[in-house]
């Protein structure tokens, strides 16, 4: 028997009038990702079915897991029509469970194929009945399985356990393409896969400061854009060279209003670089309350630096959320290495935490950031990241 990969698609069916849209993007992002991979991909309704190379397999499933517009996946027997085959292949499902140490189980089918000569009910009470039957230990629970049994009967039969969890949402630059401004921390990558998830084609910018800021602070930067792009399919990495700026702030801004400045000038220094890529929007890992800069006041003023979205997903999360979801994509490890960003190393002791538009957007033009900014956007440098694994 043959194993393949059948893959589910979830929101993309919901679109109606556009869905072949969002299709023709998701399967040219597979091929593209999983190019020298698999031996064939096969669209059906609702379904993908892929052949992985030989030994292609575990990069196959972590590849899986990290395309937005897959709901999940699962290793499935490919089998003749047959309850017979069918029966084989969920046994040597329910042995495969059993051998991890799992024995309530229930069986689920699914018949498109009306000519199968069991109904979606029989057959799956008959597989249940072929696994107990094979192993004895098993019992069916229908209410608390460790484990499922799937058939799908199509043009073939598919005989698969449970489903490993993908991304979800809407393929890659079905959304138009975004700027993450991408720091050393932990919230930064985490919003960048949010909204990759929804449909967002990302490149990142990064400011950094140098003297101040190290080259381990932007090699860190560099491997968690490589995490990020683990799920965007790539991305560029923009840095901009951000001292002499940061040094005019310090030098003519008011010290409680450092941090402020500064957050105006990336915002600046980002809508400059994203019309000049051809980005729609920005996107932060700014949640409210989180730090001084991020109390409703002030995110008013940063934000008034950009006529463009400014996507902040993380903006109703606590911090605890924000780092189970930077485990989850394998991003915690890195954004905790004790290199610190600019905005650490700048930051007042006493901040503003209730800007004043008005106010301070006077102060902000007195300093006269305005040529600088235009200078280190200039000056910017691209360093492409190519798609790639990044295992958690």
């Amino acid at each position: 028997m043959d194993t393949v990969y059948l893959v589910k698609i979830g929101e993309i069916l919901l679109k109606l009038g556009n869905r072949k849209e969002f299709e023709a993007r998701l399967k040219a992002d597979l091929k593209r990702r999983l190019e020298g991979k698999a031996a064939r991909i096969d669209y059906r309704p609702g379904r993908i079915f892929i052949e992985a190379r030989p030994g292609a397999e575990a990069e196959v499933e972590a590849i899986l897991a990290r395309v937005p517009g897959i709901n999940g996946f699962a290793r499935a027997w490919r089998v003749e029509k047959t309850p017979e085959a069918v029966f084989e292949a969920a046994v040597a499902v329910a042995r495969e469970a059993a051998s991890a140490g799992k024995r309530r189980f229930k069986a689920e089918s699914r018949r498109s194929d009306k000519s199968f000569p069991l109904t979606s009910y029989e057959l799956s009470r008959d597989i249940g009945a072929a696994a107990t039957d094979a192993l004895p230990e098993l019992v069916v629970d229908l209410h608390r399985p460790e484990f499922v049994i799937n058939a799908e009967i199509r043009e073939r039969a598919f005989v698969y356990g449970d489903t490993v969890h993908g991304t979800r949402g809407l393929p890659v630059g079905s959304q138009g393409r975004g700027l993450l401004l991408l720091s050393g921390g932990i919230d930064s990558p985490v919003a960048g896969w949010l909204m990759a998830s929804r449909g967002l084609g990302l490149d990142s910018v990064y400011f950094h400061a140098y003297p101040y800021t190290s080259q381990e602070a932007h090699d860190k930067v560099v491997s968690l854009a490589r995490i990020v792009a683990g799920y965007t399919g790539g991305m560029n990495l923009w840095t901009v060279s951000f001292t002499e700026i940061q040094m005019r702030i310090k030098q003519l801004a008011r010290e409680d209003l450092t941090t402020l400045m500064m957050r105006a000038a990336m915002m600046e220094a980002a809508t400059l670089l994203a019309s000049r890529i051809g980005a729609n929007s920005l996107v932060t890992g700014e949640s409210l309350g989180q730090v001084a800069s991020q109390t409703v006041e002030n995110l008013r003023f940063t934000g008034s630096f950009t006529d463009l979205p400014v996507f902040r997903p993380l903006i109703g999360m606590d911090k605890e959320e924000t780092v189970a979801m930077a485990r989850r994509i394998g991003s915690f490890e890195t954004s905790i290495l004790p290199y610190e960003d600019c905005c650490v190393l700048f930051s007042p002791k006493h901040p503003m935490l209730r800007a004043d538009l008005a106010r301070e957007r006077k102060a902000y033009s007195e300093i006269v950031l305005g040529p600088l900014i235009e200078e280190a956007v200039n000056k910017v440098e691209r360093l492409p990241i190519p798609f790639q694994v990044t295992r958690p």
